[in-house]
């Protein structure tokens, strides 16, 4: 049976569940799934609509959701500044401006550092080990219990695999060569730069390449090359650098006004759920299947493939753990989490080199570049 059948076939199995259990209304009658009422949500996101990959899933989610429901529950998702300019989604769910979003947490540190953890933490998880966190290893029990100081419910709705580092004007020979250099990167990847001498900017997707191609900025990281080469970076700058060791497994979210979830009926908060796990998985198989290749018409343009020299690697990881420190130290709200999640790391860590890894490993070794 084929993936996207399948996942079809347990959307469907776990909603008509849900749709099938009857509730009691205020008279004691019973209330079928007929009976359901017709809601209209907006949708605001931080992905201009030319990427069919993150914004093409959210429409996706949002589709999911109108076919499970009769076409009874509708989100209508809005691009990047369409609403609200992309970095504001958070800001707007919780004012209950609109009922929900789709963004990345990390945009968000500056209200709480903690919120990184639901993106992604630079040399933190892979895509699988990230589901395994979110999913088993207390990961959204934790996120939850952040996101309701905002009055918002959230879900975990996409992940994009392991990204690239990124675009340079310049190739970059040592650490010494960060120095200065104007880059735009979000999160704590962003401060992890900063602390290692980079002019960091945080930018929307929709605005990079104007930046990037006018030296308003030196280099621009987004995603991986299907991304990338939709928005033109490949364009503007020559040097791709990997691995992207800030986003080794980045999540995105649905994210909800708290309020207006709790009016949902049982049987749409169940749909919502089942869909955003279904975006979170076709997101991931999606980038897997079009970078491969998309890489391969980037280098055959003239882009030209970098790995990070070493010492920026190493001095990364040191800055990286610091910030994580001094974060705990400075948040409980990061240090609770942090602690649980290191604990995690280690383990999947000695798990995956076993499992995982040391296969990867080897099969790499007999394939010719």
């Amino acid at each position: 049976m084929e993936r996207r059948q399948f996942l079809t076939n347990v959307g469907i199995s776990t909603v008509t569940s849900a749709t099938l259990v009857s509730c009691q209304s205020k008279n004691n009658s019973t209330v079928t799934a007929n009976s359901l009422p017709e809601i209209k949500w907006r949708m605001v996101t931080s992905w201009p609509k030319s990427l069919d990959t993150i914004f093409g899933s959210v429409q996706g989610f949002c589709d999911r959701l109108k076919q499970m429901s009769g076409d009874k529950f509708q989100i209508t998702p809005y691009a990047a500044g369409e609403i609200v300019p992309g970095l504001e989604v958070l800001d707007t769910v919780q004012n209950g401006t609109v009922e929900c979003g789709h963004t990345a947490s990390y945009y968000y540190i500056g209200k709480n550092s903690a919120l990184a953890f639901a993106t992604g933490l630079p040399f933190g998880f892979t895509a699988g080990q990230q589901n395994a966190w979110w999913y088993y290893g207390g990961g959204l029990e934790a996120m939850r219990k952040v996101y309701s100081d905002f009055n918002i419910i959230n879900f975990p709705a996409g992940n994009t695999g392991a990204q690239m580092g990124g675009w340079f004007k310049k190739e970059l020979k040592s650490l010494a060569d960060l120095k200065g250099l104007k880059m735009r990167i979000p999160g704590l990847g962003g401060e992890v730069m900063a602390k290692m001498g980079v002019n960091v900017q945080v930018l929307p997707g929709g605005e990079l390449f104007l930046a990037l191609d006018r030296g308003a900025i030196d280099a621009a990281e987004w995603v991986g090359p299907y991304d990338d080469e939709k928005l033109g970076l490949n364009k503007a700058a020559q040097y791709y650098y990997y691995p992207g060791w800030w986003e080794a497994g980045p999540s995105l979210e649905v994210l909800i006004n708290k309020s207006a979830w709790e009016k949902l009926p049982l049987e749409y908060q169940t749909m919502v759920e089942a869909a955003a796990k279904e975006a979170n998985i076709l997101m991931l198989a999606n980038y897997d299947f079009l970078n491969q290749q998309s890489l391969k018409t980037l280098l055959a343009g003239g882009t030209k493939l970098m790995a990070f020299p070493e010492d920026i690697l190493t001095e990364a990881k040191k800055v990286s753990f610091s910030i994580y420190e001094d974060n705990s130290q400075k948040n409980p709200a990061f240090n609770e989490i942090y602690r649980s999640w290191l604990e995690f790391r280690t383990g999947i860590l000695q798990w995956n080199k076993i499992n995982e890894f040391s296969f990867t490993n080897f099969l790499t070794k007999t394939i010719k570049n």
